[in-house]
């Protein structure tokens, strides 16, 4: 494949930024990537180098240029380099990681994404970056510890519940600051209105049960507890109008989450990805049964 023109893998980068919140805008990347350079700018130089090595792998590798531009090699990369910085911290060993798990993150994204088109599979989500997260996290002896590093000081979640669900926004990108928040959200609000109102919706539900519910009230002032039911109604808006399912999958989302806590394991995203598969099989199942019905 010909090397990009600087617009095209400009383009590209950004697309695969706004991937994170299910996205193809680079004006939404654009914003993200401000927003992390002004509440984390640590931890941007793992996205950016996580990013860089996720979107060059996929074009040195001959992937669909179509996938490329629009992102689909970026997200996972860039959560993973956020992810081992968050961590490991910036040196020598954690960017040589970030790198290998970025270029792996394009490899095994290729393989779901060939499975879901080829054979029907369900929809990949972040499953690369959960994936190699988990992996990561093993290897660096943190698989247990990865809540711990993302709560903020208490100057900072001392606002309360409100500004615990600005947090379940910025907790998708391990930002656990209300301000943080409300930039990703104006991100996602610029590409999509409807998908931002839900994953704030999504947000205060998950915080606010596990506030009611007495469940961990630093986790759920942290955010901790609103990022999965954010991101499930965010990507259940975008396929179905009824409010049904997006609300089912906050639920799920939640259900998910706490299991993920007995288990103790960092859950990452796994919770919003299992919540939309179950809706997803609930909703095909329901389609057989009525359309046998009407056969």
């Amino acid at each position: 494949m010909q090397p990009p023109s600087l617009p095209s893998a400009a383009q590209a980068a950004l697309n695969g930024v706004s991937q994170i919140f299910l996205q193809t805008n680079p004006l939404c990347g654009l914003l993200i990537v401000v927003t992390l350079s002004l509440y984390a700018p640590a931890l941007l130089a793992g996205a950016l180098l996580g990013l860089l090595s996720g979107t060059v792998a996929a074009w040195r590798l001959g992937y669909a240029r179509q996938d490329i531009e629009s992102g689909l090699y970026g997200y996972n990369a860039t959560l993973l380099g956020v992810l081992i910085t968050l961590v490991m911290g910036i040196g020598a060993a954690s960017l040589l990681l970030v790198v290998v798990s970025g270029a792996l993150s394009s490899l095994l994204q290729r393989r779901l994404l060939r499975h879901m088109r080829e054979r029907g599979g369900p929809a990949v989500f972040t499953l690369a970056f959960v994936l190699l997260g988990w992996l990561a996290l093993a290897l660096a002896g943190m698989l247990d510890t990865v809540a711990e590093a993302r709560l903020p000081d208490p100057d900072v979640d001392g606002r309360g519940a409100l500004g615990a669900m600005a947090s379940g926004i910025g907790q998708v990108m391990f930002l656990g600051a209300p301000g943080a928040g409300l930039g990703l959200l104006a991100a996602v609000w610029v590409a999509d209105r409807r998908a931002g109102l839900w994953a704030l919706c999504g947000s205060a539900v998950g915080v606010y049960c596990t506030l009611l519910l007495g469940l961990g009230a630093p986790q759920a002032l942290a955010g901790l507890d609103g990022y999965n039911p954010a991101l499930a109604a965010l990507a259940l808006s975008q396929v179905h109008r009824s409010a049904l399912a997006p609300a089912l999958g906050i639920v799920l989302a939640i259900a998910c989450r706490w299991a993920f806590d007995q288990l103790g394991l960092a859950p990452l995203t796994m919770p919003f990805i299992l919540a939309c598969w179950a809706v997803a099989l609930g909703t095909y199942l329901t389609q057989c049964r009525f359309g046998m019905r009407h056969a």
